[in-house]
């Protein structure tokens, strides 16, 4: 495997939910590491909304392997953030046969 130009900074979320004392719950994203990643853009679609139109971008984030016990390696219904933009992540696999990087399959949404 070639080694990744790891050349953007990224911010790995999670979201968060706290109770409203409702009976409903608030939502916010909390940030669990820092990442210098390598993008690759891959297909984009355009969909349909009312009144909208939303555009929906695949990417293919390359970034350093943390310990399967690590809070800052990413997992499937994270985000990535960085340069006002917003990465939501599909699925993460492994890169290569020696474990150093990590494959996130992620989508960029923008409404247009």
């Amino acid at each position: 495997m070639k080694r990744p130009q790891l050349n953007r900074h990224l911010f790995l979320e999670h979201l968060v939910q706290t109770p409203d004392g409702a009976g409903g719950y608030s939502s916010a994203w909390a940030v669990l590491g820092a990442h210098w990643a390598e993008i690759k853009s891959g297909s984009g679609r355009e969909t349909s909304a009312p009144s909208t139109a939303i555009s929906r971008v695949s990417f293919r984030i390359t970034v350093r392997a943390a310990p399967t016990s690590s809070t800052a390696r990413p997992k499937a219904g994270q985000r990535f953030r960085g340069q006002g933009r917003y990465y939501t992540i599909n699925a993460v696999a492994e890169a290569g046969t020696d474990g150093r990087y990590l494959t996130c399959h992620a989508v960029e949404e923008t409404v247009t």
